[in-house]
């Protein structure tokens, strides 16, 4: 089955580009050209040939959103592959064990007091704010949760979780109260975070957003194999020579670093981390030498099939993301406690 996995990865890159082009056509717009195809030959050829209202649907609004899409999906899907490979644990996301929660609350401290703030930032600094704080809370937020669940050297998954429903909640409460103190126009932002979605998505923040990705696969992708040395315990997997604290400590800032800039950009969209590993792991098992590289891609065409359809499908109006992620995560959510039961 290993040495089928880039028969596997050829397959879903084909449908994520399929998937692509078709969001490209769904929208309220409609191009002034019969064929999409012509826009985007004639924006190529002769940008002059094109109306600018179809130049700016497509390279402005859909493209970038549809980029947006992929790149997030992609962070976020890695993201939970790797925190349940590393916990050993199917529901160890970076919802549930806080890091979103985390990042939100920094990004709402940003959106309600970043005007006393701002003043003594640099000007080049005070255009990433969110970002930076998003990920100082992602990154806070993980090294607590991890330092409460580990005693001696081990991880304590009933701990870990435990600490990561506490953080979300405090996490939560505070964000309501920072709510509760916003005025109309900072109350609207964190509506935004709140719900998520990809309406602000830019090619600037795609720019930051592939970066940080990019670097983050460099040094996680290729896990796969530690990870399932790690599922057969620590100590087993460190006289197989898996570097295991520096595997840990690599997940937990990428992680936090994925997450705190997909919050920053798109708000809080949930079970992404959770929906694309399970999916994965009833096909090939607990394989992260397989499911690792296809969760990248397999989190984008989830992600973007969720914003094709909120854009859609009450158009012209628009259902935040992070209820269409939540409606399909928790039945998935509720399966694997059902599951869990039952092995029992």
């Amino acid at each position: 089955m290993q040495n089928k996995l880039p028969v596997y990865i050829l397959i879903s890159l084909l449908l994520l580009v399929l998937l692509a082009i078709v969001s490209l056509y769904m929208g309220v717009y409609e191009f002034n050209e019969s064929s999409l195809l012509k826009v985007l030959w004639a924006s190529i050829a002769n940008g002059d040939a094109i109306s600018a209202s179809d130049k700016y649907v497509l390279f402005d609004i859909r493209l970038p959103r549809i980029v947006m899409a992929i790149l997030i999906g992609s962070a976020l899907a890695v993201s939970g592959t790797c925190l349940q490979g590393m916990f050993k644990n199917p529901l160890a996301t970076p919802s549930l064990i806080g890091i979103t929660s985390g990042a939100s609350l920094f990004a709402a401290l940003t959106i309600v007091l970043g005007s006393s703030i701002r003043p003594f930032i640099p000007d080049i600094l005070n255009y990433s704010l969110i970002s930076i704080m998003a990920f100082i809370g992602a990154v806070l937020t993980m090294t607590f949760v991890y330092r409460m669940s580990t005693i001696n050297g081990k991880t304590n998954i009933i701990i870990m979780l435990l600490s990561g429903v506490a953080v979300s909640a405090l996490a939560g409460a505070l964000t309501g109260f920072l709510t509760y103190l916003s005025k109309e126009e900072q109350l609207r932002d964190l509506t935004f975070w709140s719900l998520g979605s990809l309406g602000a998505a830019s090619w600037l923040k795609n720019g930051i957003l592939f970066v940080i990705i990019a670097l983050s696969y460099i040094l996680l992708i290729n896990k796969g194999k530690a990870l399932n040395a790690m599922m057969l315990g620590e100590k087993d997997a460190q006289h197989l020579g898996i570097p295991v604290e520096k595997i840990k400590k690599q997940i937990i800032i990428l992680t936090a670093l994925m997450v705190g800039t997909c919050v920053a950009f798109s708000g809080s969209i949930g079970f992404v981390g959770l929906i694309v590993p399970y999916i994965l792991r009833l096909i090939f098992k607990s394989n992260y030498h397989i499911i690792l590289p296809l969760s990248a891609i397999l989190g984008s065409i989830l992600l973007l099939c969720a914003d094709t359809i909120s854009r859609t499908l009450v158009a012209p109006s628009e259902i935040p993301i992070g209820i269409l992620t939540a409606f399909m995560g928790a039945p998935i959510f509720i399966a694997i406690l059902i599951r869990f039961k039952k092995s029992m």
